[in-house]
């Protein structure tokens, strides 16, 4: 889902104050009310407010939504977040691959590209760069974390820790509008701690989806990341925190 600037103004409001009425988000946007509606009844489609007779409720975090639901929102913006980290990425580096479906649309960027060593726990981007030969692609042991096509723990993060990669690329559950980094378990912040940690330069890729979800186990922050790449300006709450680092480019 692609969200306005109102839309995701609205959003840190909800964030700061839980609930609101519709006519007091139409007086402080200075808009009719019959426009923010619109934009709440956008929002509660998405999950991210659920109304209420004159207003609107902030939703609680629940578990992530299926991979597949997941893999198909917003699905042209992570095309080109995908294209522009591989425009990142030069034949023959060692590049380490993170969880999730933006990560998958990377893979399928970097799938006509030489000679990469790619270590991944996303099998569905393994699969992906397997297609190509000259490829080397790196996978852990240990458990399918089924329904969802990754594999996570202890002996994928040793894997990460394993090698020194030119580039990291992965995603994440949430960001915060503080910069913290979110996701739905300690697992998955883990592993990408572990990435990032590995990584001599480190590339988060994130749909604007990620700015309205917020997740509940924290695992870095914004500003410890080299570049951001994303398909929408930053909400303004971030905007005023991001001075030097990372490198934004907006898609």
């Amino acid at each position: 889902m692609d969200l306005s600037d109102r839309q995701t103004r609205i959003v840190s409001l909800f964030r700061q104050h839980g609930e609101m009425s519709v006519d007091a988000l139409a007086e402080h946007f200075g808009v009719a009310t019959q426009t923010i509606r619109r934009d709440v009844n956008t929002l509660c489609d998405a999950n991210v407010l659920r109304r209420y007779h004159g207003g609107a409720r902030l939703l609680t975090p629940g578990p992530n939504q299926p991979y597949e639901v997941r893999r198909v929102r917003n699905l042209e913006g992570k095309i080109r977040i995908g294209l522009a980290a591989a425009d990142r990425i030069p034949d023959g580096a060692t590049v380490l691959l993170g969880i999730g479906t933006t990560p998958e649309q990377v893979a399928v960027a970097l799938v006509h590209r030489k000679r990469l060593t790619v270590i991944t726990n996303n099998l569905r981007a393994a699969l992906v760069l397997a297609a190509n030969p000259e490829h080397r692609v790196i996978v852990p042991g240990g458990e399918l974390r089924s329904p969802n096509p990754e594999i996570l723990g202890d002996e994928a993060n040793r894997l990460f820790r394993a090698y020194r990669a030119d580039i990291g690329v992965y995603s994440v559950g949430g960001i915060d509008d503080d910069g913290a980094l979110l996701d739905y378990d300690r697992q998955e912040a883990a592993s990408r701690e572990a990435l990032r940690e590995a990584s001599r330069y480190r590339i988060l890729v994130a749909d604007t989806y990620k700015f309205t979800r917020k997740p509940n186990v924290r695992g870095g922050q914004l500003d410890e990341q080299d570049l951001v790449i994303t398909d929408a300006p930053l909400p303004a709450p971030l905007c005023d925190r991001v001075q030097q680092t990372p490198e934004i480019q907006v898609v």
